[in-house]
């Protein structure tokens, strides 16, 4: 049954620098959720055809994807998209253009190290690890989710917590010194590993629609919070875990978080829905699940939609870009790297090379005519390194950024709802 625990914080009266009220002992309500396995989930009628919906749309775009654009492109570039969303809902903020000069740098010796962008690279190294970690029917366990949360805190300060299970209480909100004035607070640490296993437990079955369960997968994990820090993107990489373990996103995830994030208000109301008292059975269990799963699965359904705009753009881009370009051998190290661009707008010639699988010279040649025909700039990073861009590719990358903060997908008539790059390259 889900329950509040009441718990004494012990405060600490001969601390310094902090406020006399936040040292004193007080009192505060830590959450334990039901365990999800063998719970009876119940989706009301709208919200079950609104899963229906989001996973014919995400199938359809894993579908259409191999007819338009270089599957690996698009994949590449919605799962960047991504991660540069679930990083800002936890207060990263870097631009399209900064990430990618960023990843960019990763293999120079000498270019500056961005720490910002560097937190948010490390997103997608988790996810990418974490999407590529589980094959269709394969387990999700609860080593695989410390291993991803381990790769997401790699390079920060917070390192020597990745991977951790936390052992001290954590809370949300409120204030910095003590949990009685939180919004809200997860279990206590005693009882995190068993909902951690019995999360990864509910993962790997089958019995609910994909869209469903990764919603609900989604909403546990953040009410658990298991680590200090870096729970949020955690949590949101194992959205696509599911979806790729049940093999409805095998080749191109739609950038999700992208969605929550516009909807913010949403996305924070929809998981506290899901906190009820009482037993599973209850009927403000099976609304709060509702409620969350419907918010889930119309931003699944609307982030398809803004990357099937965004594919259809960059298809239409690489086909100027042959127009420009003219004839071209197919096979070439031309033609590879224009089906590869639209997932990699910046790179340098030894980066096109290991991305088309060509040796220097015609990675070089190739990145040279792309050049004289305007597709491709030069441009710096670091001191000394000469590398190139698509501004064509990062324009649209921006606006499918700006597009996807927009509440009603058009920033001409709703604006942007959170912060966003401008629209213009700069």
């Amino acid at each position: 049954m889900a329950r509040n625990l009441r718990r004494q914080w012990p405060g600490n009266l001969a601390a310094t620098g902090v406020p006399r009220r936040e040292r004193r002992p007080c009192s505060y309500d830590a959450y334990v959720p039901d365990t999800l396995v063998g719970r009876p989930i119940v989706l009301d009628g709208a919200v079950a055809a609104d899963v229906a919906d989001a996973e014919l749309a995400i199938a359809g775009l894993n579908g259409r994807a191999r007819a338009l654009v270089d599957t690996e492109a698009l994949a590449r570039i919605l799962l960047r998209a991504e991660a540069v969303a679930s990083s800002r809902i936890e207060g990263l903020e870097v631009g399209p253009r900064r990430l990618l000069r960023a990843e960019a740098a990763r293999h120079l010796p000498d270019a500056h190290a961005d720490v910002t962008a560097t937190e948010v690279l490390g997103n997608i190294d988790a996810m990418v690890f974490a999407v590529q970690a589980v094959d269709v029917g394969g387990p999700i366990t609860v080593d695989l989710l410390l291993e991803v949360h381990r790769r997401l805190l790699s390079h920060t300060r917070l390192s020597t917590h990745g991977g951790v299970i936390r052992t001290e209480q954590n809370w949300i909100g409120g204030s910095s010194y003590n949990p009685c004035s939180a919004a809200f607070v997860p279990p206590p640490p005693g009882h995190v590993t068993t909902l951690l296993a019995d999360l990864c437990a509910f993962c790997c079955t089958d019995d609910l629609p994909t869209v469903a369960q990764a919603a609900i997968a989604h909403a546990q994990f953040e009410t658990i919070h298991p680590f200090i820090d870096g729970n949020g993107r955690t949590g949101r990489a194992l959205i696509h875990v599911v979806l790729r373990r049940r093999g409805l996103g095998p080749r191109v995830l739609p950038p999700i978080s992208l969605i929550l994030a516009t909807r913010a208000r949403s996305y924070i109301d929809g998981l506290t829905a899901t906190r009820y008292n009482g037993v599973a059975t209850g009927p403000a269990a099976r609304e709060g699940l509702n409620v969350w799963v419907g918010t889930f699965a119309a931003a699944c359904t609307r982030a398809v939609a803004d990357a099937s705009a965004f594919e259809d753009k960059a298809a239409d881009l690489q086909q100027q870009w042959r127009t420009r370009v003219g004839r071209v051998r197919a096979g070439s190290a031309t033609e590879l790297l224009i089906g590869a661009l639209p997932g990699a707008p910046i790179i340098t010639v030894e980066s096109a090379a290991r991305l088309i699988g060509r040796t220097f010279k015609p990675a070089n040649d190739a990145v040279t005519r792309l050049v004289d025909t305007g597709i491709l700039r030069q441009i710096s990073i670091g001191r000394r390194n000469r590398a190139f861009e698509a501004p064509d590719v990062i324009s649209a990358f921006t606006a499918l950024e700006r597009q996807l903060a927009s509440p009603e997908g058009d920033t001409h008539s709703s604006a942007p709802a959170r912060p966003v790059p401008a629209s213009k390259n700069r």
